[in-house]
């Protein structure tokens, strides 16, 4: 989605505990800011207490705004499949459960034919890819004490690690 008052784009990326998935997306290039929060689920405005029962559907997320001038979104798919295990299909490391599920939420076909791309050149590897590709819908905002946690606290994520696979 590219706003062209500020050129700038916006990506979602669900690749368990969004903790994580923040932490590796803080640090690449072109990345202008992130957030963490929660999308898919039928609950408006969910808490952190909510979606952690895995009853609301949602599911943990970051949006990620980028300059598309410096970056662009292939190499954040890159980097979000290099970030997490896109074959577990209950969670993500220890995290077990429906909100910790690995999904891209494309915005747009071309956001959806990168997805596919990067899932299919996985699957022709060998792998066995659990990630969803879903249309974007509501983002809604975790609590502040969620976000840029890793940072906040200074520790490293326990359920991402980064590998070069492309």
């Amino acid at each position: 989605m590219t706003s062209d008052t500020n050129q700038t784009a916006v990506a979602y990326f669900a690749s368990g505990c969004f903790w994580g998935t923040q932490y590796y997306f803080d640090k690449a290039p072109g990345v202008i800011s992130t957030r963490a929060g929660f999308m898919g689920g039928h609950v408006d405005s969910p808490s952190y207490q909510q979606v952690k029962t895995g009853q609301t559907a949602h599911l943990e997320l970051v949006e990620v705004v980028y300059d598309p001038t410096k970056t662009d979104y292939e190499a954040l798919v890159r980097l979000f499949f290099e970030t997490h295990n896109f074959t577990q299909t209950d969670g993500q490391g220890p995290d077990i459960g429906s909100q910790y599920l690995s999904a891209i939420f494309y915005s747009n076909n071309e956001e959806l034919s990168i997805a596919k791309k990067y899932s299919d050149i996985l699957t022709q590897k060998g792998f066995e890819v659990a990630t969803a590709l879903r249309k974007a819908e509501t983002f809604w905002p975790a609590e502040d004490y969620h976000q840029h946690y890793y940072d906040k606290n200074g520790s490293t994520p326990y359920c991402h690690i980064y590998r070069k696979i492309f």
